[in-house]
């Protein structure tokens, strides 16, 4: 009644989930990258503004 999947069924099954999940998730992805350059470049104008008042 019920057939076993062939070794590359499952690979093929496996790569998909995979490559939908990547896809589903990249906009959170970008959007975490983006905020983490913000963060980067606010830290960097901090400290250069800390140090011209030294």
């Amino acid at each position: 009644m019920f057939r076993r999947l062939t070794f590359p069924q499952l690979l093929l099954a496996s790569v998909l989930g995979i490559a939908g999940g990547i896809y589903i998730y990249q906009p959170i992805f970008e959007q975490y990258s983006r905020d983490q350059k913000e963060l980067k470049e606010k830290l960097k104008l901090a400290q250069e503004s800390e140090e011209k008042k030294s």
